[in-house]
């Protein structure tokens, strides 16, 4: 729907290179994205490679160090400070005048 936004309550329209600006944003944020899903996937195959270790000779210890590290967490936490940062970022180019 063209100028859908004039639509909605504290939007402005943007210029051309605040358009641009924008992209770019969404560009990183698709970039970020599947870095944090490589994240994700490599520490899902150390913890499989760990527990499977462990299984077949009784050695917990990487495992129990992968437990204690929490990498899944820390990659979350990441992710969404990474969202909140690209969030502030659109915001700051954006500029709505409501909460």
């Amino acid at each position: 729907m063209e100028n859908q936004h004039t639509q909605i309550r504290g939007y402005r329209d943007l210029s051309k290179e605040e358009i641009d600006l924008m992209n770019e944003i969404k560009a990183k944020g698709a970039e970020l994205g599947a870095l944090v899903e490589k994240l994700f996937d490599h520490t899902r195959q150390q913890i499989d490679a760990a527990n499977a270790h462990g299984t077949q000779t009784g050695d917990f210890s990487e495992f129990q160090r992968l437990t204690d590290a929490e990498p899944h967490h820390w990659v979350a936490t990441g992710a969404t400070n990474l969202q909140q940062g690209l969030m502030a970022l659109t915001r700051a180019v954006a500029q709505p005048t409501t909460f």
